[in-house]
């Protein structure tokens, strides 16, 4: 698996996922990720359909390839229609997870995003659709693994149990489990973490603000957050805050502490966003309240 860094970014925010994103905040987002470091960038046609990608794209032009990580995903194609995304062009995703699609949906990414490659390949939210993606879009990306084109290959979810059947079942080099491995939902720790470490599969930890609700939202899986979880929410604030600590800080770290995470991808919106996630990655944690936590 190759280096990602210890945090990257995600673009679903700069795709219009909750608000409209100007092109000159999302190029801004991507500038301040690049000057602070950062240089794994995680995206998806999925994401402002096709917009984040586009964006990430002209953000990352005339950076030295060499120098970066890119991420992207197969599972769904674009077509027209009326698009949820705020601020996004007039198309709609659906799935298909055959062979042919895996393969037009990467050529199609790597025009929007303006590369002649990207590093990791993954097949996104097949929770659904196991059999199909296994023997239509996973052999796709095998193949383009074997032939160099891709460097690493895997699956992108959000239920823990689709994950560890493609580990038992398939070769992925790696795993992005979004919002199901953080201070609050600890899911993937029951089953799927122990059996990614055994097997050496590197696991990109998304989601770890569960939506928002861990970064002072009230949104929890894209949803309003129903009371049990904001009370849940306040109760680990009250934790961290005996302890001097801001919750973001503990959710953008706590996942880090974990031998099978390779790394933490945080989306954000504006620079500003960037430059708080990088503070907070960063930010002196006692061992006392990970204790606590645990």
């Amino acid at each position: 698996m190759i280096a990602l860094g210890r945090l990257g970014l995600g673009t679903a925010p700069i795709g219009g996922l909750y608000e409209a994103v100007e092109d000159e905040t999302a190029h801004a987002v991507v500038e301040r990720a690049w000057a602070l470091g950062l240089r794994y960038f995680d995206t998806a046609p999925l994401y402002g359909v096709g917009l984040a990608e586009r964006r990430l794209g002209a953000g990352l032009r005339g950076k030295p390839r060499e120098e970066f990580a890119v991420s992207t995903k197969v599972g769904r194609l674009l077509r027209p229609g009326a698009s949820a995304w705020h601020g996004a062009p007039d198309l709609v995703d659906y799935f298909d997870f055959s062979h042919d699609a895996a393969l037009r949906s990467l050529e199609e990414s790597l025009e929007r995003l303006g590369l002649d490659r990207v590093d990791v390949a993954l097949v996104h939210d097949p929770d659904d659709h196991f059999d199909e993606a296994l023997a239509g879009s996973f052999r796709a990306l095998q193949r383009l693994r074997g032939e160099g084109v891709v460097s690493a290959i895997g699956v992108g979810a959000n239920q823990p149990e689709v994950l560890c059947r493609f580990a038992r079942e398939a070769d992925p080099d790696c795993f992005l489990v979004a919002g199901r491995y953080t201070v609050l939902d600890r899911t993937a720790a029951d089953e799927l973490l122990p059996l990614c470490e055994e097997q050496g599969i590197a696991v990109i930890a998304g989601g770890v603000f569960n939506s928002g609700v861990l970064a002072g939202g009230d949104t929890f899986d894209y949803e309003t957050a129903p009371p049990e979880v904001l009370a849940r929410v306040r109760r680990l604030r009250e934790t961290c805050a005996r302890h001097g600590v801001p919750l973001p800080a503990a959710a953008v770290q706590f996942p880090q502490r974990h031998p099978a995470v390779a790394t933490v991808i945080v989306g954000c919106s504006t620079a500003e966003e960037v430059a708080e996630n990088v503070r907070l990655s960063t930010l002196e944690i006692p061992d006392a309240l990970w204790d606590e936590l645990a």
